[in-house]
């Protein structure tokens, strides 16, 4: 008779836990299965089938997990639960616990000295930033000093020669446009200028000097300014010169005569 009555229980299963095993175990399902598609732990599905409620947070919870386990395994959920809700009586509803976590809501937060770190270094980078861009201490330049406005003046290109200056005498200015010795005498062979100029340096010949010529190895390095305009240069590649440097000679150097035109023939008429 005791046999009969366990063989009874297995085959007609009475409680909610029981018929949610055997619609499991009918469809040849693990535990660990229904775990898987309802997202309930399986400690708690262990507890539905035993019947075992009182290991559950909560009849609500118990409620719930019961009719996740039915819509799982294909059982009818509606009347599972209210079978459900009759087993469990008049058995007081307990709080809820707070859900459980498997991590530490306080390491979302970072730690104090890293905060602190990334503050220091970006205080950093952006007073780098304002020295970088604002000064020229990292950059290896020298303070900028004045400079003539010709130095940015290129040496002109055979065949380009600038226009003379349309006027006759005035200020002869010689700039070295790079390192270049040169030397200037008078007629009377008294000297008046001799040195290695640098880049930039200038040279403004005394405008009383009688016909004064210079000498020079690199002629064009050499800037010629007439009156502050830019004239012919003395010469255009790497050849020794030696030219008077006056207004005047350089005026007519730099405006050649114009040729002559021949009378036609056979109506060529004298000029009285």
């Amino acid at each position: 008779m005791e046999g009969d009555t366990a063989d009874n229980a297995t085959l007609l299963p009475a409680t909610v836990g029981e018929k949610l095993r055997a619609a499991r175990e009918a469809q040849k399902l693990e535990l660990s299965e229904i775990a898987s598609r309802t997202r309930i732990p399986q400690r708690h599905l262990e507890a539905i089938e035993q019947g075992n409620f009182a290991s559950l947070p909560s009849v609500t919870y118990a409620m719930g997990f019961a009719r996740s386990y039915a819509r799982a395994v294909g059982a009818d959920e509606v009347a599972l639960a209210t079978q459900l809700r009759g087993e469990l009586g008049d058995r007081p509803e307990r709080p809820a616990p707070p859900p459980a976590y498997d991590f530490d809501e306080r390491s979302r937060t970072p730690p104090t000295g890293i905060v602190a770190l990334g503050v220091v270094l970006a205080l950093l980078v952006t007073i780098g930033a304002a020295v970088w861009y604002g000064t020229d201490w990292f950059r290896g330049g020298a303070p900028a000093t004045e400079a003539a406005p010709i130095e940015n003046v290129t040496a002109t290109e055979p065949g380009n020669t600038a226009a003379p200056a349309p006027v006759t005498g005035g200020q002869v200015t010689l700039v070295a446009t790079d390192t270049v010795w040169l030397r200037i005498n008078d007629a009377n062979g008294k000297r008046l200028f001799e040195k290695e100029m640098a880049a930039g340096e200038r040279y403004d010949v005394p405008a009383d000097a009688d016909r004064p010529r210079v000498r020079t190895g690199r002629p064009d390095r050499i800037q010629v300014l007439l009156n502050g305009s830019q004239i012919a240069p003395l010469g255009t590649g790497v050849q020794t010169v030696e030219t008077e440097v006056s207004a005047a000679a350089l005026q007519a150097r730099g405006q050649p005569a114009a040729p002559a035109t021949p009378p036609a023939a056979g109506n060529a008429t004298a000029t009285p």
